[in-house]
């Protein structure tokens, strides 16, 4: 494998390395969410009501199968710098090999279970009427396209492990502007509602994949590989499971949660508005949370190198470092939401109902932003001493917990209806602090997990 990939995380300033290494991660973020929009955009822009509310639902199913791979491709992130930190490089290549290998197969295994219940998880959502065969289309086209899903985390995974974060930008924005293309001709240009943008999203992810993997080719990533790389190493397999599964659980909890939520929300009076509004709000929420996404997988493989070459100051500092850039950042977002809720609303519909019922909707679930920045920092210092458990019950806690009964009883006790909702999201990840403190307070992420 070609030195040019390899960047060490263990040297030099910590906040200089953490933004450095960061920002392509955050840029990456960005343009994910962004075409995610577009999505959102054009469809409510070019459709209505019934083909927003079938990318949302659509859209939150299909997170779930998101959310599994890229909890799988932590584990890969995790050992893999690790490895570098130790300076076992020929382990870090059996490490990859076996991770392709397993996305392979589970790929298959997702997109065929999906696919079978499909009907039976849309009856479960309340899935409207009105909206079903728009979102029956969205998620089924998609779900077609798991297997890139899985293989552009893969290679991310790969690269974030080594410290290169530059190189996965480079391919998430060439999927962005071929999906914007695509969701321009598809659904603008030949009128095919939910099931254009599924294919604009799809088509953007092949692309993405298939150019990026031409590029690491011409690079010479592959210059020590052979096929017998290629395969199930057991123990491997199994150290990554270990490592990875709790945060693939931990992001299908959440999945879960939220898709719980939608149920909830479809079975309220005007469920269409509503539906939409939150679909809305869920794309909002997905640009808001980016800068504490990027810091904590920037944490995860700096603390991970770090604690592979026993440097656990650093790792230390490397979290601290990350809250406090998190929050400042957050907190910014925040107070845009909460000054400007209707012209964002504007910018992806111009139904009245819904622009007046989801700037309420924004302002509420803003809080969110605040309180789980902290928590991706602090969990991203768990990954990458391969503490995913900690994660695990962070999310328990937060999702299961909090999130929906807090949801349910503002909705049917306190008869708040969707406003209800709104809040119970807002506020749930209050409780995440607690356990972060004590995490931290205690400094379990210090208790070695992983056997190199």
């Amino acid at each position: 494998m070609s030195n040019k990939f390899r960047n060490d995380l263990t040297q030099g300033s910590v906040t200089k390395q953490l933004v450095k290494f960061s920002l392509p991660l955050l840029l990456s973020n960005i343009l994910q969410a962004f075409y995610s929009v577009v999505d959102m955009v054009v469809v409510g822009h070019y459709c209505g009501k019934a083909s927003i509310t079938g990318v949302s639902i659509g859209g939150q199913i299909n997170i779930l199968a998101a959310g599994l791979a890229l909890g799988l491709s932590i584990g890969g992130t995790v050992l893999i710098a690790q490895y570098g930190g130790a300076k076992k490089h020929d382990e870090q290549r059996k490490t990859i090999g076996t991770m392709t290998i397993m996305y392979f197969i589970l790929s298959a295994v997702v997109t065929t279970v999906m696919l079978i219940l499909s009907n039976s998880i849309l009856r479960v959502l309340n899935t409207p009427g009105s909206a079903y065969s728009e979102t029956l289309a969205y998620y089924r086209i998609c779900m077609y396209g798991t297997i890139f899903v899985f293989m552009y985390n893969a290679i991310s995974a790969v690269l974030r492990g080594m410290g290169d974060s530059k190189r996965p930008l480079y391919f998430v924005f060439i999927a962005t502007m071929t999906n914007i293309a695509f969701d321009i001709v598809f659904v603008g240009y030949f009128d095919m509602g939910a099931a254009g943008a599924a294919w604009a999203t799809i088509g953007s992810q092949a692309l993405s994949v298939i150019l990026s993997l031409i590029f690491l080719y011409k690079r010479d990533f592959f210059i020590d590989y052979n096929l017998s790389d290629f395969r199930l190493d057991g123990k491997k397999a199994v150290t990554l499971i270990k490592i990875g599964f709790p945060s693939a659980v931990q992001n299908i909890i959440v999945s879960f949660s939220f898709l719980a939520l939608t149920s909830l929300v479809n079975s309220l009076p005007n469920a269409e508005v509503a539906s939409a509004c939150q679909g809305i709000g869920s794309k909002v929420n997905s640009f808001a949370i980016l800068p504490g996404l990027a810091l904590s997988a920037a944490i995860s493989s700096m603390a991970g190198q770090n604690i592979g070459a026993g440097e656990y100051g650093r790792a230390k500092r490397t979290s601290e470092i990350g809250v406090l850039m998190a929050f400042g950042i957050s907190l910014v977002v925040f107070l845009i939401v909460q000054l400007f809720p209707y012209a964002i609303m504007s910018l992806f519909t111009s139904e009245a109902d819904v622009i007046t019922t989801g700037a309420g909707y924004l302002r509420r679930t803003a809080y969110d932003y605040l309180f789980v920045s902290i928590t991706f920092c602090v969990n991203g210092l768990a990954l990458g001493a391969g503490m995913s458990n900690f994660a695990l019950i962070n999310a328990i806690f937060n999702s299961l917990i909090l999130r929906i009964p807090l949801a349910y009883f503002m909705v049917n006790a306190l008869n708040w209806g969707f406003n209800g909702v709104g809040l119970a999201i807002g506020l749930a990840p209050l409780g995440s602090w607690l356990l972060c403190a004590v995490f931290l307070k205690k400094e379990m992420w210090k208790k070695k997990k992983i056997d190199l």
